[in-house]
């Protein structure tokens, strides 16, 4: 059941961009997780008045599960690969009406910097709001949105109108891609000026690999000290395994734990 939100539906403009994403195993094109998080969370604000956005190539077949999920529409600014989005985004945003812009953190596929939803926003001078949850409230030029933080916790804060906003894991789950809705839905080609991204091209990309682990300093005045250092036994993080509880001993030990936190107050 989705929370009740005080928006006008009609009235409101709500975009939400969208790239090709790439499944983390076999590495195939598919729609971004975040990005149809931002689809999720625009279609349960503006339903069918939602506008998608994609700056690329039009014939890209994970394109259509985007439309799969409701849309009767996706509206895409033609560009090769290689280009720099972030002139062609900008310029389209500036000239709509749009009053709430959403996006996903950070892409699957090319640098990966998550750097696109800053640079947009301070070429458009919109307020930035970052890990987006859920929007409370629309209306007189402001909405209350709240932000997800570390450990569960939610803030929540007043923004005005336009601005822009990155959603991540914590905005409502993406709904299924039907294949019906796919096929029948449109997409529709706007060609645009191309500004080619020299320091992408200039670049040669490869997986990310895992930082490793630094090394924990040791301070030790003794050669015995360093190594009984080295050689002990890892402590653990404070965990506590609860055995033999009754239901309701087990849920008062989590709920001292939150209290504890102060994920609850």
């Amino acid at each position: 059941m989705q929370p009740e939100v005080s928006v006008d539906k009609h009235a409101v403009q709500i975009i939400s961009l969208v790239s090709i994403g790439a499944h983390p195993t076999s590495g195939r094109a598919r729609r971004a997780e975040q990005d149809a998080r931002a689809v999720e969370l625009g279609l349960q604000l503006a339903g069918d008045n939602l506008q998608v956005l994609h700056a690329g190539n039009a014939e890209e077949p994970a394109l259509r599960a985007y439309l799969g999920m409701g849309l009767n529409e996706l509206h895409v600014l033609e560009q090769p690969e290689g280009a720099d989005a972030l002139v062609a985004l900008t310029d389209y945003l500036r000239d709509s009406a749009a009053q709430v812009v959403l996006a996903g953190s950070q892409a699957e596929t090319g640098e990966g910097s998550g750097m696109l939803p800053f640079l947009l926003a301070e070429r458009l001078g919109w307020p930035l709001v970052t890990g987006l949850a859920e929007v409370e409230s629309l209306n007189n030029g402001s909405a209350l949105v709240l932000q997800a933080l570390p450990r569960g916790q939610r803030r929540r804060l007043k923004v005005r109108l336009p601005f822009l906003a990155t959603v991540d894991n914590a905005a409502p789950k993406p709904r299924q891609s039907a294949f019906g809705p796919a096929q029948r839905g449109t997409l529709d080609t706007e060609m645009v000026q191309v500004v080619a991204d020299e320091l992408l091209t200039a670049q040669a990309l490869q997986p990310a690999r895992p930082r490793p682990k630094r090394l924990k300093v040791i301070k030790a005045k003794s050669g015995a000290d360093r190594m009984k250092a080295a050689t002990a036994k890892a402590s653990g993080g404070g965990g506590q395994v609860l055995k033999g509880l009754r239901p309701e001993e087990g849920a008062a030990a989590i709920l001292k734990l939150l209290i504890d936190e102060g994920v609850v107050k």
